[in-house]
């Protein structure tokens, strides 16, 4: 997968961190339905019920302890960003500093989708799937 609109000149580095997290999220849920399709033919319940269990915050703040350690300098202040931005609400099921380390992690996703590497999304993702 490459971004759809590539040719427009954006600088991730100067969106907000929630801009990042905004579409991070979506990355990130996109990765996740993938691979649960790839996996296995089920039905569309089933598959919803798994996908929640990686992308619920509680289970994205768990994924940030196993990545810190092979995060580079530039993605780790990514991720801090997004961690200390200042979100409008935070949900009534959701722990506070699992939903602020969930925002840091969907920046970051974000701003590598943006810059076009898709390649270490992978990468993270490939380290967070196999439990390392």
């Amino acid at each position: 997968m490459e971004r759809f609109f590539a040719e427009k000149n954006i600088k991730p580095n100067e969106l907000s961190p929630l801009t990042l997290a905004f579409i991070g999220d979506t990355v990130f849920d996109l990765l996740v339905r993938e691979e649960l399709v790839c996996r296995a033919n089920r039905p569309a319940g089933e598959l919803h019920t798994l996908a929640v269990e990686k992308v619920r915050a509680s289970a994205q703040a768990e994924f940030v302890k196993a990545l810190m350690p092979v995060l580079d300098e530039e993605e780790a202040a990514v991720y801090r960003r997004g961690r200390n931005a200042k979100p409008g609400h935070i949900p009534k099921n959701a722990d506070p500093g699992d939903y602020h380390s969930a925002t840091g992690f969907e920046a970051l996703i974000g701003y590598l989708y943006l810059c076009g590497r898709l390649d270490r999304i992978k990468e993270l993702y490939d380290i967070i799937s196999s439990g390392r």
